[in-house]
């Protein structure tokens, strides 16, 4: 790898280390300097920066080495479960390269001081060595701890965005399995209108259908809604019930302004008020009244429990749909009551950092 190449740094180091480098280079040839040779003001400007420029020389040869190595290690280990043997064998690695550069560079110098009538006082010595090997490996460790960082925030990221996928997924399975079911019973409720009323009717109630088919195609990409288009939504699918019921549905709207730009899942409201009339009476004796209100961060549907004489097979899939949609997108959980005498579904008023 290139020093110079920057995106191949930023790929196999996690950072772009040039400065890191040339800082770390720096430093540690004038620590070595100072350690193996008599680096005091009494030598003349000439010789000092004879003896630096050694230890510069076999630094830098040092550092590119050892990061090289650090380079190999990581691309045939590259996995969090190998960080421990990488580590280990990049440790020694340093001991070693350390240890054989110093000692070819023991006798290049002690020759080439030679040549100009000087005493090297570069001396093969592990007390000398000790301190360079924790200042080279304090380095590596830096350049380690970066790496881990920034896989850490990699496979984080990785695993989020999975997590959406998945979630997407399953709320896309959910939403279409929910759709079906609603086409399932306004063509039945189209079936009966077809036969005890007039064709103007008919076509009317397909153009509320149609209404209503257009919101969910433009809403089944959202994950949230606001409740003032959700409630425009029912109130369309309202109309469309009301031509079958007339005056024997009723709906009883409390609903606060303030909670008007709050979130909900889509159709869920829909398929509350599609329940309760699939499950109970709705005739001119027993009409059928529900109740949609807020309280505080919830929206509360309630119906008396007047139970058909026939009951059709449920499925609960508007119920399990709900639940299991609200499970996905927040920690929010609707409540489903049962007393007997009302059934109260409450369904959570969502913010948008309410979302997983």
């Amino acid at each position: 790898m290139k020093l110079f190449d920057k995106e191949k740094r930023v790929l196999y180091l996690g950072f772009d280390d040039l400065w890191f480098s040339i800082i770390g280079i720096v430093i540690i040839s004038f620590v070595t300097s100072f350690l193996f040779n008599d680096m005091s003001f009494n030598n003349p400007i000439i010789i000092l920066l004879i003896r630096w420029s050694s230890s510069l020389f076999f630094t830098i040869f040092d550092w590119l080495v050892i990061r090289s190595i650090l380079i190999f290690l990581r691309k045939k280990f590259p996995d969090f479960k190998d960080d421990t043997k990488r580590i280990i064998i990049l440790f020694i690695a340093i001991i070693a390269v350390i240890l054989i550069v110093d000692l070819f560079g023991n006798k290049f110098l002690t020759f080439f001081f030679s040549l100009f009538g000087m005493h090297s006082t570069y001396a093969m010595n592990f007390k000398v060595l000790l301190p360079i090997i924790i200042i080279v490996v304090m380095d590596m460790a830096i350049y380690e701890a970066i790496y881990y960082n920034v896989r850490l925030k990699k496979s984080i990221r990785e695993e989020e965005q999975t997590k959406q996928v998945m979630i997407q997924a399953q709320l896309d399975t959910l939403t279409n399995q929910a759709k079906p079911h609603f086409l399932f019973n306004s063509l039945n409720t189209l079936r009966d209108i077809i036969e005890v009323e007039d064709k103007e009717d008919a076509k009317l109630f397909v153009d509320k259908l149609s209404d209503v088919y257009r919101f969910i195609l433009e809403s089944g990409n959202s994950n949230l809604l606001q409740l003032h288009e959700e409630l425009k939504f029912v109130k369309s699918y309202i109309h469309i019930q009301k031509e079958r019921f007339g005056d024997n549905l009723i709906i009883e709207w409390d609903i606060s302004e303030d909670k008007l730009s709050t979130m909900i899942i889509p159709m869920s409201l829909q398929l509350l008020i599609e329940n309760a009339i699939k499950h109970n009476i709705v005739s001119k004796a027993k009409p059928l009244i529900v109740s949609v209100k807020t309280k505080e961060n919830q929206l509360i549907v309630s119906n008396k429990i007047q139970k058909k004489s026939t009951q059709l097979p449920s499925t609960k899939i508007g119920l399990k749909n709900i639940t299991k949609r609200y499970s996905l997108v927040s920690d929010k959980a609707i409540e489903i009551n049962n007393d007997g005498e009302f059934f109260t579904v409450i369904l959570p008023l969502l913010k948008i950092d309410d979302q997983k």
